[in-house]
């Protein structure tokens, strides 16, 4: 059988491989292999197991394949620190560019860096520094003294500064460093979609980051980029369809909330610094490489008498059941450990109604991320996707949370049923019309198909 596309999603916890016709009407995703990623052997022997399993799913023998995209998230994913000038200002700008460009970011600094900060930065060995800092034309010596002193760890980095250092960073002559629009050009003004395709490239030209990725690139014929970035990438084009959206990706590692939207207008003064897309991304909250830190985050007895276990009957469960349930409690467990990645990542994403008491009485302000203009909720990654109950999460979190500054209870929640949001976000890059169309394809509410 030929195809015109795979696409390869390597992730922390599991290989999946998707394909589909682009080049006749319409567009379809055609099968899904998946098998666990072997990030500590060669990350290879997970994608050829998840291309046989995808050939076992759509029953041939064979499969030739035209074009071969890929994101990956295996082995820690794309590490960065961020060094600004102001935190509230160009620090937060790099920050948020980073996130939305599906980065974990491990350290962010804001001044001159001093020595320990250096040394922090050596441990962590990211794989990007952005340095950032300076309207342009205002100040630029910090950026700059900066840079000069992070070169010697010889770590690909992005310059997003004041314009004012382009040329004297262009005469360092450094093929490791990569100059690109201000970040943050003007105050209260947000440049962040520059900085996130120099991630991208960035990411593409210089990191390797496991066993076997060599060899990826070698078979790749497109874009590979960061799998948050690319759920980000799908999450812009639901954006133009639905104006106003969330997407919620809860994974074997990470929950990663992503949302595009305006503030209500009576909030807009308060917004300042919040940009439109954010992407929020939570190390701890995962069902698989991180269910004991999720189980611990439960109150007292809480889980116990969900699951009617008692601690070393949920620690034998916890250890032995696979990263794809197969027993009753398993599922079940990985329906609360789901629940709970939900409810605190959406408590970390989303701001807060705070009551602030003033010489004219107490007034409610908003503080933080405004999402009450969201029209639609999506929800995807692999816990979703097996997860019997994931529409009614997003109810019941919205049912209970009214000091935040959450959706409409009554807003539309849709599943990525084809678990492809990742792929569309790839192959956004190179055929934005099928990705759309896809996108139509693959999103449900309350299991209708046209969403058009």
């Amino acid at each position: 059988m030929r195809v015109d596309c795979l696409v390869a999603e390597i992730g922390s916890t599991t290989t999946v491989v998707n394909a589909f016709r682009l080049h006749q009407e319409p567009a379809l995703f055609l099968g899904r292999g998946m098998h666990q990623t072997t990030v500590d052997t060669d990350v290879n022997e997970g994608l050829r197991s998840a291309i046989l399993d995808l050939m076992k799913n759509i029953g041939v023998d064979e499969l030739i394949y035209d074009e071969l995209f890929a994101s990956s998230s295996a082995a820690g994913g794309l590490k960065i620190t961020v060094h600004g000038l102001v935190y509230e200002m160009t620090a937060r700008a790099a920050k948020e560019a980073a996130l939305n460009a599906g980065a974990n970011i491990h350290l962010i600094t804001a001044n001159l860096l001093d020595q320990d900060q250096i040394e922090k930065i050596k441990k962590i060995h990211p794989n990007i520094i952005i340095i950032a800092g300076g309207t342009d034309y205002g100040e630029k010596e910090v950026a700059f003294s900066n840079l000069i002193s992070l070169v010697p760890l010889n770590i690909p980095m992005i310059y997003t500064g004041n314009i004012a250092n382009d040329e004297r960073i262009k005469k360092l002559n450094n093929p490791l460093i990569r100059i690109v629009e201000n970040v943050y050009p003007r105050v209260d003004d947000f440049n962040i979609l520059p900085l996130r395709k120099a991630i991208y490239e960035t990411f593409e030209e210089n990191i390797i980051h496991a066993k076997g990725m060599k060899d990826i690139f070698k078979m790749v014929t497109g874009t590979i980029i960061p799998t948050p970035g690319a759920v980000m990438d799908a999450t812009l084009i639901l954006d133009e369809m639905f104006h106003g959206v969330m997407t919620i990706d809860v994974g074997g590692a990470t929950t990663d909330v992503h949302s595009v939207c305006d503030p209500k207008p009576d909030y807009a003064k308060y917004s300042d610094g919040e940009p439109r897309f954010k992407r929020t991304v939570e190390g701890d909250l995962g069902v698989f490489i991180n269910r004991r830190l999720v189980m611990k985050s439960f109150k007292q007895g809480e889980l116990e008498r969900a699951m009617d276990m008692n601690l070393n009957e949920l620690e034998s469960l916890s250890q032995n059941e696979p990263y794809i349930p197969v027993s009753d409690q398993g599922m079940k467990l990985n329906e609360l450990l789901t629940r709970q990645c939900v409810f605190q990542a959406l408590d970390r994403h989303i701001g807060d109604l705070r009551r602030v008491f003033t010489t004219n009485g107490m007034k409610v302000i908003p503080d933080g991320k405004d999402t009450s203009l969201v029209k639609a909720v999506f929800m995807t990654g692999g816990a979703l996707l097996y997860s019997q109950q994931a529409e009614n999460i997003i109810s019941s979190y919205l049912s209970k949370e009214h000091h935040k500054l959450i959706p409409d209870q009554n807003v539309k929640v849709f599943k990525d049923y084809d678990y492809i949001f990742a792929s569309i976000g790839v192959l956004s890059h190179n055929y934005p019309s099928q990705a759309k169309e896809l996108l139509k394809q693959t999103i449900r509410y309350r299991g209708e198909k046209d969403v058009s």
